[in-house]
C-alpha cells in the first residue's frame, strides 16, 4: 500500500504547524505528518516498543483514545488557546508504514505569568532505520512547534546514554528526573513460580 494522503486522512492536529525547514530536510522516500486516526494499523506500536513494551491495543481502544487527544486539541483551539496534544510521525512512501514518532504535550502553568511549557514524550525510530537522523527531526520539528505555540521551554527526559544524541538537538542537562512507578499486585493464582520473578521497569 503506498503513502496516503493527508487531505484523507482524520489528523491529530494541523500539519501547517510542522516547520517547513524539518519537511524539506525529510529523505525523498519518507513522509512526516501529525498522528492519524488509521495509524494503528501503520505500525505505531510496533516503533513505539523500541522504547518500553508496548502491546497493539483494540481498534476501538486506540480511536477513543485519538478522538479524546483530538477533542481537546479541538476545545482549545476553538478558545484561541494552542493544541495540546502533538504527535508526529514519520512513515515510508513506498508502503504507509510508520518509522519513527514522538510527541510533544503543551503544559499549561500558572507562574511565568500563566506560560506554556512543552515536555517531549516518546522518541521512538524503528531500528531497522536508525542513524538516519530521523529521531533528530523529530525532536527539531517538535521543539519548534513547541517554541512557536509560545513556550517558554521545551524539556524532556531520558537516560545517560541519550544526553549526547539530546545535545545535538540543542538541550542540555539540567537537574535530575525522579520516578516512583506504581506497584502492581497481581491475584494469588497467577503469581509466577520463585524462579521467575517479575519483571521490573527500566529506571
Amino acid at each position: 500500500m503506498t503513502l496516503t494522503a493527508d487531505t484523507d486522512l482524520q489528523l491529530l492536529f494541523d500539519p501547517s504547524m510542522i516547520p517547513d525547514s524539518v519537511k524539506s530536510s525529510i529523505p525523498d522516500d519518507l513522509h512526516i505528518r501529525p498522528l492519524a486516526s488509521t495509524d494503528l494499523t501503520r505500525g505505531l506500536f510496533t516503533v513505539l516498543s523500541v522504547l518500553s513494551p508496548s502491546p497493539t491495543p483494540a481498534q476501538d481502544a486506540y480511536a477513543s483514545r485519538f478522538d479524546l487527544l483530538r477533542t481537546i486539541n479541538a476545545s482549545t483551539v476553538f478558545n484561541g488557546l494552542p493544541p495540546t496534544y502533538l504527535t508526529l510521525v514519520i512513515l515510508t512512501k513506498a508502503d504507509d508504514k510508520i518509522v519513527a514518532t514522538g510527541s510533544v504535550i503543551m503544559e499549561r502553568k500558572f507562574l511565568r505569568g500563566l506560560s506554556l511549557v512543552g515536555h517531549i514524550e516518546d522518541i521512538a525510530v524503528d531500528k531497522a532505520v536508525q542513524g538516519k537522523k530521523l529521531g533528530f527531526r523529530i525532536v527539531t520539528a517538535l521543539t519548534e512547534i513547541s517554541e512557536s505555540l509560545g513556550a517558554y521551554k521545551t524539556i524532556l527526559d531520558c537516560s545517560v546514554d541519550n544526553i549526547p544524541f539530546y545535545v545535538k538537538c540543542g538541550f542540555k542537562e539540567k537537574e535530575r528526573e525522579m520516578a516512583k512507578y506504581k506497584e502492581v499486585t497481581q491475584p494469588a493464582s497467577t503469581q509466577p513460580a520463585a524462579s521467575q520473578p517479575v519483571a521490573t521497569p527500566n529506571l
